[in-house]
């Protein structure tokens, strides 16, 4: 194994400004912290056919956890992902499919209402919004129902944790046999879990950073929105996101998926300081965390012990292959970077592993010693959710 050390303190001040580069802009969570909040009032709005179900629109993915990657093209579009929980609803009580059509319904009114041009779209779990071309963001939208006493007995009888059960939840899959049915077998998920388990591996830098910045502001952490507190474990995660895109050879089906980069991270993070030793630890390490039951290779879902995020691995070897493949390209990539000291040396290497267009974001931005919008360390923080009760729109305050 290739440890990327030594890591010189040029080498660690430039992936700072290069995971600022490739992060996604405080305008663009601003514009996604209104999109939920405006779906998810319009939800609970008196006319709505299901305020009784009392719903609950949340977001996940890398937009909860703070690791969203920029678009590449200025005309590319953000992925936002986002949960609506039914929680007065129970799975005997429906099927799979009536499930989806009662939230299609409202959402489509929803987007009638905004006089959205581009019409819904349906896919195997979820309702697409695309808003308009300017927006740059499309809104997948997950129907779900509460299943966290269930999750939690089956931790139990396993002997395993079960602090992260209780936000556990089903979801809807359109190409399963029993879609249509009632049954009480529907999809696992846990997306609030896995949020609150990847916090507790931030939190030790979070809460850091975040004193820092109200300290240079002169204001109470209280007075500091968490969107701007970006940790090293974050800024890591979508460097090497953006490494996978652009360095990965294989098919982009077989490419290593985010879920599984960012799993293998958080347990290889030890609240590293900075981007650059956050990236030694994790790249060194990642691959330890990969579990092999007999002849099975196992991610498990920190928040369902149950799912293996590589269970696809088995079918396709080649996405085994290619993880492995990717990992050793990112190591001689950042292990050539890290030992620089000479800046126009970083930036050619960067150019590579990185792309001409970060490249150039960090050339704009911190063009003169200046730093960019955020101040240092910033960046969104894990974890959006609208309660079921009429919110009225304000500034964001962050993510958690």
């Amino acid at each position: 194994m290739t440890s990327i050390y030594p890591l010189t303190s040029q080498a660690d001040s430039y992936l700072e400004e290069l995971a600022e580069s490739l992060s996604v802009t405080e305008t663009a969570y601003a514009a996604a912290e209104r999109s939920y909040t405006s779906l998810g009032n319009w939800l609970c709005r008196d006319q709505s056919s299901v305020k009784a179900y009392n719903p609950k629109v949340y977001v996940q993915g890398s937009f909860a956890l703070g690791t969203t990657l920029r678009p590449i093209t200025e005309d590319g579009e953000y992925d936002l992902d986002s949960v609506c929980e039914f929680q007065a609803l129970a799975m005997g009580q429906l099927t799979q499919e009536d499930l989806k059509i009662h939230l299609g319904r409202e959402v489509e009114a929803y987007r009638k209402s905004r006089s959205m041009e581009k019409p819904l779209h349906e896919s195997r779990r979820c309702w697409t919004l695309h808003y308009a071309d300017e927006a740059r963001f499309h809104m997948d939208i997950v129907p779900a129902l509460p299943n966290g006493h269930r999750l939690r007995v089956l931790l139990e009888q396993a002997s395993l944790k079960t602090d992260l059960a209780n936000s556990g939840i089903v979801i809807t899959d359109n190409e399963r046999l029993d879609y249509r049915m009632i049954t009480d077998q529907w999809p696992r998920s846990n997306p609030l879990g896995y949020v609150e388990w990847f916090k507790q591996k931030i939190e030790i830098q979070f809460q850091q950073r975040m004193r820092v910045l109200a300290e240079a502001a002169k204001a109470s952490v209280e007075d500091i929105p968490e969107y701007r507190v970006r940790t090293p474990l974050q800024g890591a995660i979508i460097l090497l996101k953006n490494h996978r895109d652009r360095r990965c050879d294989a098919e982009p089906c077989d490419r290593p998926i985010s879920i599984i980069l960012t799993t293998l991270a958080a347990r290889a993070y030890k609240s590293e300081a900075t981007i650059g030793q956050a990236l030694a630890t994790i790249l060194d390490t990642m691959d330890d965390y990969i579990e092999q039951r007999g002849q099975i290779a196992w991610v498990s879902n920190p928040s369902d012990p149950f799912e293996n995020f590589a269970d696809k691995w088995a079918e396709f070897p080649q996405r085994e292959a290619a993880f492995h493949a990717w990992l050793a390209k990112a190591r001689r990539d950042f292990a050539a970077l890290a030992r620089e000291t000479d800046r126009q040396r970083i930036v050619e290497i960067a150019k590579s592993a990185a792309g001409e267009t970060a490249v150039r974001r960090v050339d704009e931005t911190f063009r003169g010693g200046g730093r960019g919008t955020r101040a240092a360390g910033a960046a969104p923080a894990a974890g959006l959710a609208f309660p079921n009760t009429p919110r009225v729109p304000a500034s964001p305050r962050g993510f958690a």
